[in-house]
């Protein structure tokens, strides 16, 4: 049984924590899906130029544009198969934020960030789709690191709108740092991403951990509002 990221990986995926080996094992072969739930210790933001860009993301479930401490989240990874027959996996994020910062016990707010992944044997890599539309597609480098945690490296990003399909240049792009690891003290996972720019430095990113619980995909299917909104042929 082989998932999209066992694909890219190849024998590396073997050097994986089980834990990670099992939660990005997930995929039509398997027939699971991963949830997980916990706290973001930390959601942040660059310098104050930024804001507006992640608000217009924000829009479209890309990036957070919200930043806070000790925020409840959930991560839903579920596969399935696209209306182009490619075998999809969820990276579907809600962040739980205080409607009000003097009020952190009160109503909460949710905010998406939405990703689904794709392998592109064209491209050699996993092609991550962003947001509700599936405007932003971007590649994506796995490696392993000495301690078994997974790394994610971003690579091109392109911009996918009807006729319109462009290389976003480096000058306004972003490079995306994420690693997954397995705290075997805390029994938990743990996750960091960071997003930076060549010339304007860090923009955005988010630490914490979760537990993680998989679920049969034959009998939990995918629930309404997973998926994407528009899907985009183009890797």
């Amino acid at each position: 049984m082989t998932s999209i990221f066992q694909r890219v990986l190849g024998a590396d995926f073997d050097r994986l924590h089980p834990q990670i080996r099992r939660r990005f094992s997930v995929g039509l072969d398997s027939g699971e899906a991963c949830v997980g739930r916990g706290t973001m210790d930390r959601i942040w933001h660059g310098r104050s130029f930024v804001r507006p860009f992640l608000a217009l993301g924000g829009s479209r479930n890309i990036l957070v544009p919200q930043t806070g401490r000790d925020i409840p989240f959930v991560i839903e990874n579920v596969p399935y198969r696209d209306s182009f027959g490619r075998e999809t996996v969820t990276f579907v994020r809600t962040f739980a934020f205080p409607r009000r910062s003097h009020s952190p016990h009160g109503p909460r707010r949710p905010r998406r960030f939405d990703a689904t992944m794709v392998y592109s044997p064209e491209r050699g890599c996993i092609v991550d789709y962003l947001g509700t539309h599936q405007h932003l597609a971007t590649d994506l480098h796995f490696t392993v690191d000495d301690t078994g945690a997974l790394v994610i490296r971003s690579g091109e990003h392109r911009f996918r709108e009807g006729p319109v399909d462009v290389r976003v240049p480096d000058l306004i792009g972003g490079d995306a740092v994420v690693r997954e690891s397995y705290d075997e003290a805390a029994g938990r996972f743990r996750i960091q991403v960071r997003v930076g720019n060549r010339r304007f430095g860090p923009l955005f990113g988010y630490e914490g951990s979760f537990d993680a619980e998989f679920v049969n995909v034959a009998e939990c299917g995918v629930r309404a509002g997973l998926r994407p909104v528009r899907e985009e042929a183009r890797t």
